[in-house]
């Protein structure tokens, strides 16, 4: 997905580093910030594959990094819950000024108590989601074991948390007691999604039943079946991630896109965004691109990819057709196609060479009971059909400005 890296002051004149994923598509259907968990930061498996899927579906994510993570300044140890809350509004803020305000906060752990806080904060939220968030922030006091006792006689103590030491102190428990989540979420009254996994065992599956019964409608849950608390499964954030990307649809509203139109069977217009290319052939969708190697984004196939799976699905189609009207046992066709060829260079040197793909390479598994005068026959059929002949005569082109 197109990514761009920013950085944004908060209301203390820190900078906090962040990026925004954007949808292929021009416009995003809205924007939303991901808050990820304690101690965590921007680039989290899983804070990267939820933004990711989002963006699939049209959704452009902010996600940042908290006050002393990350790539963001300022001291971790001065942080609290109340400052995570302020940089979610930092965050928005930025968004609105240069892009427009969300509508979609997001939150992981103890990232989706923040969520939560900021949402009611800020006007232009219609819907939060929040993953393994715990009911009560000062539940991820359960962290710091027996140093708890030593940061509250001491004043702060540093602790061991996911294998790196962090100095926590006293302001950051008194903060995070302060806190009234329920309070809040009883008043939130904007839309609210709860994911969690019953297997969770750093923030137990009870703490989603608080969160929920406390919310008011609409409000849904979804059971992240299986799941670890970090989400570490890649298929297990997308499916977070898809589920919230199709639920919050419900609560924003989207501007409907108008479809590529001509009077051709098929338009090809290029994005903004390197090679990306989005294609309407008849009723039916499509993307081209190049690899991340040759300069593209790699979000679909490339022209050459197209023209081999065009020779590919034409081949296996007619090798049905005509079994079926033989009266042949073919069950299935697999049509395995390679070339060697970069469209990229290819383009490059266009004008200096006649260039052409000047061999396919084609691997054709056939499936059923046939014997092999119909299997020999078959290969024979593969040479003709539509798409394969197309390419072995020498086509004409008009080609006009529109």
């Amino acid at each position: 997905m197109p990514t761009k890296t920013i950085k944004f002051k908060n209301n203390r004149g820190l900078s906090l580093c962040g990026k925004i994923e954007f949808p292929l598509t021009k416009k995003p259907d809205a924007y939303a910030i991901f808050s990820h968990v304690f101690t965590g930061s921007k680039n989290l498996n899983a804070t990267r594959n939820i933004s990711r899927a989002l963006t699939l579906n049209g959704i452009a994510v902010l996600r940042f990094d908290f006050t002393g993570l990350g790539d963001s300044d300022g001291d971790f140890a001065e942080s609290n819950f109340s400052t995570n809350v302020e940089d979610i509004m930092a965050a928005s803020k930025y968004l609105e000024d240069n892009y427009e305000a969300p509508q979609i906060l997001i939150g992981h752990s103890l990232g989706g108590a923040a969520a939560i806080y900021a949402a009611k904060e800020i006007e232009s939220i219609k819907a939060v989601c929040t993953i393994g968030a715990p009911s009560e922030p000062e539940h991820v006091t359960h962290l710091f074991g027996l140093s708890l006792s030593k940061i509250e006689e001491d004043g702060q103590a540093e602790v061991n948390i996911g294998g790196r030491r962090f100095t926590i102190k006293k302001q950051f428990i008194e903060d995070i007691r302060a806190v009234d989540l329920e309070g809040i979420t009883k008043n939130l009254k904007k839309a609210i999604l709860i994911l969690h996994s019953p297997q969770d065992n750093i923030v137990e599956i009870e703490n989603a039943a608080k969160i929920y019964h406390a919310a008011h409608h609409p409000k849904s849950f979804v059971t992240l079946n299986n799941a670890d608390h970090m989400l570490s499964n890649k298929d297990d954030a997308y499916y977070a991630a898809h589920v919230i990307s199709s639920w919050v649809k419900r609560y924003i509203p989207i501007e409907k896109k108008e479809t590529l139109k001509t009077e051709k069977q098929v338009i090809a217009k290029l994005g903004d965004v390197g090679y990306t290319t989005d294609i309407m052939a008849g009723k039916h969708g499509l993307i081209a691109d190049e690899s991340e190697q040759l300069g593209g984004n790699d979000f679909g196939p490339s022209p050459y990819e197209l023209l081999n799976s065009a020779l590919g699905a034409c081949t296996a189609m007619t090798l049905q057709m005509y079994a079926r009207r033989k009266g042949w046992p073919l069950e299935d066709v697999s049509v395995h196609l390679s070339f060697d060829r970069s469209y990229k260079e290819d383009c490059m040197n266009c004008i200096e060479k006649d260039l052409k793909l000047g061999m396919f390479e084609m691997r054709i598994e056939l499936e059923g009971p046939l014997d092999e005068t119909q299997k020999a026959r078959l290969i024979e059929i593969a040479h003709k059909c539509p798409v394969s002949r197309t390419l072995s005569a020498t086509p004409e082109f008009n080609i006009a400005l529109g």
